[in-house]
């Protein structure tokens, strides 16, 4: 099992963002308040309980308690903010992204596989 970390400091994401020429970053946009995005929280954890793919950094952002992190992903990505939203970043270009019920755990291994 892979955890996830989570991020609370622009400088954290600018670091990954800037990295993600060497390895990608997962990305989970989670708010603390909605049922669905507790729903795409379980989705994402139950990906990294089984074979997530070891050669990215995955890592949440709480969207209400880190919002300046928040919208620097969505200034740096060019991806509108929504929430519960998973963004998949390599090279500084975000190659994949949904969000909603969207975030499954399915989806995820696809995109990831």
């Amino acid at each position: 099992m892979i955890e996830w970390k989570e991020i609370t400091k622009e400088a954290e994401w600018d670091t990954l963002f800037e990295a993600s020429t060497e390895k990608p970053v997962v990305v989970l946009k989670h708010s603390t308040t909605c049922p669905v995005s507790a729903n795409a929280l379980q989705e994402y954890e139950n990906y990294l309980k089984k074979q997530p793919n070891a050669d990215v950094d995955y890592v949440l952002v709480k969207v209400i308690e880190s919002r300046p992190v928040s919208n620097q992903i969505a200034e740096d990505t060019g991806v509108k903010h929504a929430s519960p939203q998973i963004l998949y970043v390599k090279n500084k270009e975000t190659v994949w992204n949904t969000s909603h019920w969207a975030v499954t755990e399915a989806h995820i291994s696809a995109v990831l596989s």
